[in-house]
Formats: C-alpha cells, sequence, structure tokens
C-alpha cells in the first residue's frame, strides 16, 4: 500500500512538475519580446526616417530583416538546443538578445541599422524553439500543456499588437532607440530568474549539429523571402529570379541532406503526414495576415490619420485583447468543436477582416477599424493556438525542439512575408503617386521613397504646394493599403478553405503522459 502512494505521488509529480507555472512565465515574457521586437518599429518608421534617411528599400529592410534571419535559423536553433540543452541555449540567447538591443539603438546609419537588426533576428532565433520545447518538457498533461501553449500563443500574438503600443507610448517621452533599450531588462530578469526556474532539457540521443545543413536552410529561406519581395515590388527581374533559383536550390538541398542523414536537424518525414502540413501552412499564413495589417495600420494610424504615436498604438489594442482571449480558451473550444473548425475560422476570420479594410480611406471612422483589428486578433489567436499544439503534439518529447523549429519558423517567415509582401504592394502602387506642380525634383524623389519620407520632405515647401504634396502621397499610401488587403484576404480565405479539409479527424491529445 505504502508503495503502490509513492508511486501514485511520484507519477503525479512527473506529470505535474512543481514551479512550471512559474517557469512558464519567464518563457513567456521572452516571447513576447521576440515578438514585440517584429513590430516595434512601425510606429518608429516615421522618426527612424527623419534621423537616418533610409530609401525606401531600406526602411523596407529594416522592418523585415529580423524576421528573416528568425526564420533562416529557426529550424538550426531548435534543433541546436535539442543537442546541447534547451536552457542553455535559451539564457545564451536571452544575454545576446539583451547586448545587441544595445547597438540597434545607437545605430547610426541605415546599413548599421539592418545589421544590426539581422543580428537581433540571430539572437531572437535562439529563444523561440526553446521556450515552446521547453513547455512542451514542462507539461506532460495535454489539458495543461494545452493552456500553457494558449498563454504562449497569445502572448507571440499579441506581441505583434502589444509592439505599436509600448513603441506609441516610449517613442511620446523618449528617441526612437529607446524601443531597444527596453530589452535590456527584460532579458536581465529572464536570465536571472530563469536559471533558477527553469529545468534543463534535451535529447539524449542527438547526434552531431550538422553545419552544411544550417547553411543550406539559412540561405534557403532568405533566398525565397527575397526573390518574392523583389517580385511584389518591381516585378520579373533578373534580382528575384536569381535569388529565387538560390533559395528553392538551398532548400531543396536542405530536405536533400535531411532524408540522407542519420540523425536530421529535421525529420522532413514528418510532412507526409497531412494534418502537421496543414497546420503548419495556417500558422504561417495566419501570422502574415496579422503582421502585415498591423504593421501598415501604425503608419496609416500616423501619418494619414495624423494620431500621436500613444494614441496610434492603443488604436491598435483591440487586434492584442482578441488575440490573448481567444488563445487562452483555443483548447478547450478546440476540444469541444473540432481542430479544423476552430483553425479554418480563425483563418477566415483574418481573411474578412482584410476584406474589411478594401473600403478603407484616408477618413475611415475608428469603429471599423477597432472592430477589424478585434476580429484579426481573435482568429489569429485561435488558429496560431491550436496549429501549435497540433505540431508540438506530433512528435516525441525527444524532438520538441525540432517540432518547436517548425512552428517558429512558420511565425516568423508569415510575419518576414507579411510586411515583405504586403508591404511590397503597399510600396509599389505608393510609388506612382502623381507630384504636384511645383515640387522640386529632389523634394519629389524624397517623397516618392515613402510616405514618411513625403511628410518630412514637404516641410521645406510653400504652404499650399506642401499640403498637396502630402495629401496625394496619402491617398496613393491608401490605395496600396486597399488593394494589399485585398490580396491578403485572397489568400487567407483560401487557406481557411484549405485548412477545413487538411485538418480533417484532427484532434488534440486528452490523455495524460506516462
Amino acid at each position: 500500500m505504502i508503495t503502490s502512494t509513492i508511486k501514485t505521488e511520484s507519477h503525479i509529480e512527473g506529470v505535474h512538475r512543481p514551479g512550471r507555472w512559474l517557469a512558464l512565465s519567464v518563457l513567456v515574457l521572452a516571447v513576447l519580446l521576440v515578438a514585440v521586437d517584429a513590430t516595434v518599429l512601425g510606429l518608429a518608421t516615421p522618426f527612424l526616417s527623419e534621423d537616418l534617411r533610409p530609401t525606401g528599400n531600406q526602411l523596407l529592410w529594416i522592418g523585415d530583416v529580423y524576421s528573416f534571419v528568425i526564420a533562416g535559423l529557426l529550424v538550426s536553433m531548435g534543433s541546436l538546443g535539442d543537442r546541447i540543452g534547451r536552457k542553455k541555449l535559451l539564457l545564451i540567447g536571452a544575454t545576446a538578445f539583451g547586448a545587441v538591443s544595445v547597438l540597434n539603438a545607437y545605430a547610426t546609419s541605415p546599413e548599421m541599422m539592418i545589421a544590426a537588426r539581422a543580428l537581433l533576428g540571430v539572437a531572437g532565433a535562439t529563444l523561440m524553439p526553446s521556450t515552446l520545447a521547453l513547455i512542451r518538457n514542462l507539461f506532460h498533461d495535454p489539458r495543461e500543456r494545452s493552456l500553457a501553449i494558449g498563454i504562449w500563443g497569445a502572448m507571440a500574438s499579441a506581441g505583434a499588437a502589444v509592439g505599436p503600443i509600448v513603441g506609441g507610448f516610449l517613442l511620446e517621452h523618449f528617441w526612437w532607440g529607446s524601443v531597444f533599450l527596453i530589452n535590456l531588462p527584460v532579458m536581465a530578469v529572464l536570465v536571472l530568474v530563469g536559471v533558477k526556474l527553469i529545468p534543463e532539457s534535451k535529447n539524449p540521443n542527438p547526434g552531431p549539429w550538422d553545419v552544411p545543413s544550417v547553411a543550406l536552410s539559412l540561405v534557403g529561406v532568405i533566398g525565397i523571402v527575397y526573390a518574392v519581395k523583389e517580385l511584389a515590388s518591381h516585378g520579373l527581374s533578373p534580382d528575384a529570379g536569381v535569388a529565387a533559383l538560390i533559395g528553392v536550390a538551398g532548400l531543396a538541398g536542405f530536405v536533400r541532406r535531411q532524408l540522407t542523414l542519420p540523425v536530421p536537424l529535421l525529420d522532413m518525414r514528418l510532412f507526409r503526414h497531412r494534418g502537421f502540413s496543414g497546420a503548419v501552412a495556417s500558422d504561417l499564413l495566419t501570422i502574415l495576415g496579422l503582421s502585415g495589417l498591423v504593421f501598415f495600420l501604425s503608419q496609416f494610424f500616423q501619418l494619414v490619420q495624423g494620431r500621436q504615436p500613444l494614441e496610434a498604438g492603443l488604436a491598435e489594442l483591440p487586434a492584442a485583447i482578441g488575440a490573448v482571449t481567444a488563445g487562452l480558451v483555443a483548447g478547450v473550444v478546440a476540444r469541444r468543436f473540432s481542430v479544423r473548425s476552430v483553425v479554418a475560422g480563425g483563418l477566415a476570420a483574418v481573411g474578412l477582416s482584410l476584406a474589411v479594410l478594401t473600403t478603407l480611406d484616408q477618413h475611415t471612422g475608428y469603429p471599423l477599424l477597432g472592430a477589424s483589428l478585434l476580429v484579426v486578433g481573435v482568429g489569429a489567436g485561435f488558429s496560431f493556438t491550436v496549429t501549435a499544439d497540433v505540431i508540438l503534439s506530433s512528435v516525441p518529447k525527444e524532438q520538441a525542439g525540432s517540432a518547436s523549429a517548425v512552428s517558429e519558423t512558420a511565425y516568423e517567415l508569415g510575419a518576414a512575408l507579411g510586411i515583405a509582401i504586403l508591404g511590397s504592394i503597399v510600396t509599389g502602387i505608393y510609388r506612382g503617386f502623381a507630384i504636384p506642380a511645383g515640387v522640386p525634383s529632389d523634394v519629389a524623389s524624397a517623397a516618392h521613397e515613402s510616405l514618411g519620407g513625403a511628410v518630412e520632405a514637404s516641410g521645406g515647401l510653400a504652404p499650399e504646394t506642401a499640403t498637396a504634396l502630402v495629401s496625394s502621397a496619402q491617398e496613393a499610401f491608401v490605395d496600396g493599403l486597399r488593394i494589399a488587403s485585398g490580396v491578403g484576404a485572397v489568400v487567407l480565405l483560401a487557406t481557411a478553405v484549405a485548412a477545413w479539409f487538411l485538418l480533417k479527424g484532427q484532434k488534440l491529445e486528452d490523455g495524460v503522459e506516462h
């Protein structure tokens, strides 16, 4: 009887690890910060443009190179965490993230800013897969794990929407570099608390970390994303074609190498499972819609409707509220109804909200915009959280880092593509706007680079000419935003239909792991 009681208590402790919720709070802190950094520059863009004077292309690179680098390295870093220890990699990444944030804050040129953002992406890539993989090993009860992933997903989704609010508050009181310096105290807390609270975990039989695979995945992802970016901005061009070929060759080489390695960085056979592939695609496109919308509405609120940075950030709060609320209940709802109905419904909600924004004009009232942002947040919270749970539950605990990396790669690639594709459509249409008579050629050139550039360049013109230039630029920006929203809506609604079929029969786990 005593022996039986001891075994039961031991089993309960194994299933319900003490301190797991405190450990989770530290992990989601890291996720929130990495996600915030993906969009926090949205509001800082006008200030950064005035200070560093980047070209339109440089401005896009400053906005998305962070996510590009993270997306390219996530699979490699997730696999590295499986090998050297996820806690160790998390703490190394947190320290590096804080240090590189200082470099971002004090960048003195567009080129330095792009390089600093890329380095921040390298550090961020060490954090994201470690957090989700550690959750897989902290929570053995599937229902508890669904809630934990819901909290994690809420922070990841909400981070994209919280970024503008944090940025807005800081920009009201400090210079634009402050949006990076906030990383320092947060990462310090993460390291100090994480050392004590987070248990170490890794794959007991990991195999070697294959450096050629790391290089192939990085080249492949960045090549493809750059090609898409160039294609959307300038149409068919030699640069886009070369980048696409390099990207496809890199990814093909990566896949081929994974299929031949005894212990691959990523088990490509997982993608043969219809539910796994459907979850990954849904994951990516959910975040594409959310991040693209948040990034460009930040500029719309400020540069078109004339809101102050903090007011513009608060205007996007409904997206964060929706994402957090939906993320927390997503697991329960998916078990009550079905995985496919929750994911397809979430994708459709994001798509329909984007469709509503095709009616946007310079004077659109906030009730419509706020309602659209709320629905986008709810849809993203449901879809992203449930797909992350499906992906993580599809593999043994030993491969949690690699599976987490797949989910995170989809997230970051979605964020990068949201800014790149939708942003490039906006930029491409914007650059064609007609310059009013009497505007000097150098001012016209600056105005055509970005809406922020147009507002800044108009400062030296006569009042009537300045008003005409800014009005024309704002109208072109809104035209681009409408068309980009329409493209996004079509993609998201088509994905919702595909998810309905791909996720048929997919269920979340119910039984406790032994």
